[in-house]
């Protein structure tokens, strides 16, 4: 049977963004959830050593950071906050580098402000530096400066990146990616709130952002995490006006990953339209 030109064009992707949310790496005490970490890693490691292009764009700092400082909660003073993202920085690449290793692969860190994909000049340079990552099959381990921004963990008057769903947007766009899957502890995007409806039914294929789309946004989910549906649809704008696929689906089976980039129906695919040239 002929291969249709959408099956073509998902097999021959290759770039990969991969967003995972506090919520899926963090027990509820805030402490990292190994088992989970580990289950990502090994798909991420394997799918890497495919030949595919893996970016992995992480949240969780913060949490790390407040219960390895012996907080009872997240702290609420600013500068606090940046305290414990600065600790919870250092412990989950910490924890990356120690596991990617046992797989034989290598991480690199990358730390983003507003301003460096704002400016075009620093833009092109990160650009430049994730491509040349890439090539030597290195995985960049991406999350936003909360320890000198403070868009995601502040609210203030003009945000570029703001929470992680957006950067990793912005992260796929900047890097030509492919493919940008949101793992989250939630199946994908409902049209109703799935909590309160028993009924609720999964949408398994998204191709344009209607009105009647964007209303089925919820609010953000457990204090542990800052992001809700909303953040994800509009990361999904913006991947989708990039070229670039976007998948929403349950953080908890990362095995998933392997069917997501195949084309197959896991959680919620947006699917954008084909990149010029493609």
């Amino acid at each position: 049977m002929p291969v249709g030109r959408e099956e073509i064009v998902i097999r021959n992707k290759q770039r990969i963004v991969v967003k995972v949310g506090t919520s899926t790496l963090t027990h509820s005490s805030g402490s990292l959830d190994l088992r989970s970490m580990e289950k990502l890693v090994r798909v991420l490691a394997d799918l890497s050593g495919s030949g595919r292009e893996v970016i992995l764009v992480t949240s969780g700092a913060i949490a790390v950071g407040t219960a390895r400082m012996g907080l009872d909660e997240r702290p609420r003073a600013l500068r606090m906050k940046q305290a414990a993202a600065a600790v919870g920085q250092c412990r989950m690449m910490h924890i990356y580098d120690k596991l990617f290793s046992e797989y034989n692969r290598t991480v690199a860190q990358i730390l983003l402000t507003g301003d460096d994909v704002e400016d075009p000049v620093r833009a092109e340079h990160l650009k430049n530096t994730f491509t040349s990552l890439l090539e030597l099959g290195i995985i960049p381990v991406v999350n936003e400066n909360d320890s000198v921004s403070s868009a995601e963990i502040e609210t203030g008057h003009h945000k570029v990146l703001g929470d992680n769903d957006t950067l990793s947007a912005i992260v796929a766009e900047l890097c030509g990616a492919d493919l940008l899957v949101l793992l989250s502890d939630i199946d994908g995007l409902y049209d109703r709130d799935p909590k309160r409806d028993p009924e609720a039914e999964l949408l398994r294929r998204v191709t344009e952002l209607t009105p009647e789309i964007l209303e089925m946004a919820g609010g953000a989910g457990t204090w542990r995490g800052t992001g809700g549906m909303a953040t994800k649809l509009s990361a999904a704008r913006i991947a989708m006006e990039a070229g670039c696929d976007m998948v929403i689906t349950n953080g908890a089976r990362p095995e998933g990953l392997y069917d997501i980039v195949e084309g197959e129906d896991i959680g919620t695919r947006f699917v954008a339209g084909r990149k010029e040239g493609a």
